[in-house]
């Protein structure tokens, strides 16, 4: 399709002499494209000389516009030394006209415009800078490069930033740069030489972009981005760089390297750069300061500039002003910013890209970035006409009536249309951006009422030593923290037990180490606040932990927190991803600290609110504990055959037992865990340092016990026990799998055949753990003597009572009929049924099956157990301590009664104690009597 016929846009000549002018040029350009050529230059004295300048130019590159573009970027790369700054500004000037008449009429978009401007851009200072360096090197100003050093700038790169950086630049920007040089490519003797080489190649570059001749420029260069503009060089090495950001880096200066891309010299030093930056731009949690940062930058760009005050069209400006595009992009980079670390899809440099990115995640509205996505369209066409007139690095509308009357016959509009239409979009952009921005936090329903009297409500004697605390250091921490201190009184005040709520969030507030990043989290996310109030109201406990984790807060707003449960392949695949991100193995087990930190605190909140029960909750923190193994495991297997060698034979399995082969656990559960290995044929690894298979397998399970146990900077995983192994204590700490099987077929005892009923493999070799799997359902349902199982509980039983006393009457695990006791008996039914079953409930039915229980003793054991595990369940989560209802507080109690379904204390404690007893009764009566023999084995 040719260039008229894609025209869909053409302006009205403003002073149409000088269009007919322009069109006269052009005798060979008639119909739209004629019309085109008279309006753009009736209204732009700017396009008009650059008409007059190309008039043997243009008509054959509107033929076909793309392959102009291209012709124009591709000759250049034949000019070298002396005529390659002449040549760019030709090209300059060509590509300008070129490019702003497919722009005016709609022949490329938007993306396509500042994409081509950005090209030429890239193009031209991967030029200048090549010719600078290679003069260099020919001089010998740079130690050990020749003539092959050339293309890639003797490990030289430009950084671009901004929009050059997005490929969004404007018709008449300027482009900002940040030069640096890699200095490993120079020994010390050389290092400070090849310093001011590059120094010098870098102004000599700037002059060939930016000097004006009689040729014109090509552009306008800043090199005031870089790190401490005032004392460094204009060009520095990456190492300092480095250096500086890690220590003194800004926020306005992580947003900078949103868009940072290496343009021209050393590409593939400058992406290693950027990689190395990446920790620095993009902070592991979720960081909200960066809002006040942001709006405090706006308010000072606004003072400076004078540009506050009431929005008025005349010599607004566009980009600086309220409204206008440096508003959409600081909202754009800002919610990036906070979110990026945690959400690596958000990590991209185009304003519109980041508006998308944002909505599809969930981070903002669909009608926000739709809303905003619109309105920078708008304004960046505003923008390029406002600079097409005269070639002017200017974002201001015109402050007279003539002036905006031209720019509005350049944009084919009525000038009250356009300035109608202006000020709308312009109140809607700050509008929405100011809601964002602008500190403050609004009550939502069920809140006390704003401003709320607290005194005599709260203990003022508790709030007077706030002051005090370490997360009130800093004066920005205060500042922020007044902001919200009225509104957490209010809510504080309004809760149900205000003097509890009150000293739990004392207890909260004393714990922080900092505050920045905490307030700042509260006050984007004012339903934080409502949940650390219900939080320190029922759990203070968890209110203490989440002081020194706050971090956990990110995961509330990620979007998904109350969504259903994932489950376990979900997890482990969330995990695999979190972990793959880090590139070394101590940041991996850390990141696998902090993912796991986040959901372990997702299922305690929905348990505490309601959202599910105690059994479900067990379900869903032995599923969180597996998916840690499972992507845990094969990371530390990889580690390890770093050094040692890949695991020989088969490798080896990672089992569950206990609590966590049963899927159920609590808030507070440790991990009962054995490895077996199967080595096969192998004597040993084949490693770096070779190790035989025994002790191969011995340290890394020594390692895959460190990898959850070992307390590093973001904490520690899970304890773990592995005394359920063969041997116990006295075994080795990894099984052989020949071993394994020997020893449960020939050595094991009752209470370790017991103990397999609840064994499952949860990860590490696929056809091992089959084995593992099938060989313990074969063993579990070999015929045994019930007499001699039932001798053994009870044996056990009586060692239990004798060597563990029980923490009171609310102590729902240790004694006659509570968890523990219903459990083993469970399992002995199982074993005595010769089933697999792992879970509790299933044990009972395996002892009704055999004709040891009734279905009154089923009814009886499930009841027991039931309400002992919700008791237990609700009181590990409240605290770590043995459960008393005088010590958890009005709101922990009502968590209990909500979640075992009593109204009083008193009723629950009699309800807990009547149904042990009845469950003990029904063990001593089944211990007392002998299944018969011909329901017993297969």
């Amino acid at each position: 399709m040719d260039f008229a016929s894609r025209i869909t846009r053409i302006p009205r000549p403003y002073e149409p002499e000088q269009g007919g002018e322009a069109r006269a040029l052009f005798g060979t350009l008639d119909g739209p494209t004629g019309d085109l050529i008279e309006g753009a230059a009736g209204c732009s004295p700017y396009l008009k000389t650059l008409m007059n300048a190309e008039r043997d130019w243009l008509p054959d590159a509107l033929q076909a516009p793309e392959d102009a573009f291209a012709g124009v970027l591709a000759d250049l790369q034949d000019v070298a030394g002396a005529g390659l700054a002449d040549a760019l500004r030709q090209a300059k000037r060509r590509l300008a006209l070129l490019i702003g008449l497919a722009d005016l009429a709609g022949v490329w978009p938007l993306e396509d415009v500042t994409a081509r401007l950005t090209d030429f851009a890239g193009t031209a200072c991967d030029l200048a800078l090549r010719d600078a360096v290679g003069r260099a090197i020919r001089r010998g100003k740079l130690p050990g490069m020749d003539e092959a050093d050339v293309p890639r700038a003797a490990g030289m790169v430009v950084l671009a930033m901004g929009k050059m950086g997005a490929h969004e630049l404007n018709y008449s920007s300027d482009i900002d740069l940040i030069c640096l040089f890699d200095e490993t490519r120079f020994d010390e003797d050389g290092y400070h030489e090849a310093r001011a080489a590059f120094v010098r190649a870098t102004r000599q570059m700037a002059a060939t972009l930016s000097d004006r001749t009689a040729e014109g420029y090509v552009f306008r260069t800043d090199l005031r981005l870089r790190p401490d503009p005032g004392v460094t060089p204009v060009c520095m090495s990456m190492g300092a760089a480095e250096t500086y950001y890690e220590s003194l880096g800004r926020t306005w200066e992580r947003a900078a390297y949103i868009k940072a891309r290496p343009c021209a010299g050393d590409i593939a030093a400058g992406k290693r750069f950027l990689d190395v930056l990446r920790p620095f731009v993009w902070r592991r949690h979720l960081d909200f300061a960066a809002i006040e940062d942001a709006h405090n930058m706006r308010l000072r760009i606004r003072a400076h500039k004078g540009l506050g005050g009431p929005l008025t069209l005349p010599g607004h400006d566009m980009k600086l002003g309220r409204g206008g595009i440096r508003e959409i992009e600081f909202f754009t980079q800002t919610r990036q910013i906070i979110a990026g670390g945690r959400d690596a899809d958000l990590r991209v440099r185009g304003t519109e890209t980041g508006l998308f990115r944002l909505a599809e995640k969930g981070w903002i509205p669909q009608d926000t970035a739709d809303l905003l996505t619109r309105h920078y369209r708008f304004h960046r066409e505003v923008e390029h006409r406002l600079q097409m007139l005269r070639d002017a690095q200017t974002h201001a509308l015109p402050s007279s009536v003539a002036e905006f009357d031209r720019l509005a016959a350049f944009m084919g509009r009525d000038t009250s249309d356009l300035e109608t239409e202006l000020l709308e979009r312009l109140s809607e952009v700050h509008e929405t951006i100011e809601s964002f921005f602008a500190p403050g936090m609004t009550g939502g329903a069920g809140h006390a009422e704003e401003g709320q009297d607290t005194e005599g409500i709260l203990d003022s004697d508790v709030i007077a030593r706030w002051p005090g605390y370490p997360a009130l250091r800093s004066a920005r921490a205060v500042e922020i923290f007044g902001r919200l201190k009225p509104e957490i009184l209010s809510r504080l005040a309004g809760s149900a037990h205000p003097q509890e709520a009150l000293l739990a969030f004392d207890g909260f507030l004393a714990g922080l180490p900092a505050g920045v990043q905490v307030f700042s989290l509260f006050e984007a996310n004012p339903q934080l606040v409502d949940l650390l109030v219900d939080i320190a109201g029922t759990a203070p406990a968890l209110a203490a932990h989440l002081s020194r984790n706050a971090d956990v807060f990110d995961a509330v707003i990620a979007g998904d927190f109350f969504a259903p449960w994932p489950g376990r392949a979900a997890l482990e695949e969330g995990l695999d991803a979190r972990m793959v991100r880090e590139d070394d193995y101590e940041r991996r087990l850390d990141a696998a600290r902090r993912w796991h930190r986040e959901w372990h605190f997702r299922v305690g909140v929905h348990h505490l609110r309601g959202l599910i029960g105690a059994g479900e909750a067990g379900r869903q923190y032995a599923e969180l504990a597996e998916a840690v193994i499972a992507a845990l495991w094969p990371v530390v297997v990889a580690h390890f055959s770093e050094r040692h060698g890949a695991p020989p034979g088969r490798g080896g399995v990672v089992v569950g037992m206990g609590s966590l082969g049963a899927a159920q656990l609590n808030a507070r559960s440790d991990l009962d865990l054995i490895v077996i290995y199967d080595a096969q044929d192998a004597e040993g690894s084949d490693g770096h340092r070779p190790l035989a298979a025994r002790p191969y397998y011995a340290r890394l399970t020594q390692a895959m016990i460190t990898a959850l146990t070992a307390p590093m900077a973001e904490g520690r995983l899970y304890e773990v026990d592995m005394r359920l192994r063969p041997s116990g204590n006295q075994g080795p700490v990894a099984t052989a799998w020949p071993s394994f099987c020997e020893y449960q077929r020939h050595e094991a005892w009752v209470w370790e055949h017991l103990a397999l009923t609840r064994a499952r493999v949860l990860a590490g070799d696929a056809g091992l753990g089959a084995d593992v799997r099938e060989f313990r359902a074969g063993l579990l349902a070999q015929a045994r003597a019930p007499g001699k199982v039932m001798e053994e509980v009870s044996a056990m039983r009586a060692r239990i009572a004798a060597a563990k006393t029980p923490d009171g009457a609310w102590d729902a695990k240790l004694g006659p009929g509570r968890l523990q006791d219903v459990e083993m008996l469970a399992q002995a039914a199982t074993l005595m049924a010769g089933q697999a079953s792992r879970d509790i409930p299933a044990g009972l039915d395996d002892g009704v099956a055999i004709g040891w229980l009734d279905d009154a003793d089923r009814a009886a054991l499930g009841r027991a157990h039931a309400l002992c595990w919700q008791v237990h369940q609700a009181a590990k989560l409240l605290n770590d301590r043995p459960l008393d209802p005088d010590r958890i507080g009005e709101g922990g109690r009502r968590f209990l009664l909500r979640e075992t379904g009593h109204d009083s204390v008193e009723a629950l404690l009699h309800d807990l104690e009547t149904a042990a007893a009845r469950a003990a009764t029904c063990i001593d009566a089944a211990l007392q009597r002998t299944p018969e023999e011909k329901t017993i084995g297969t």
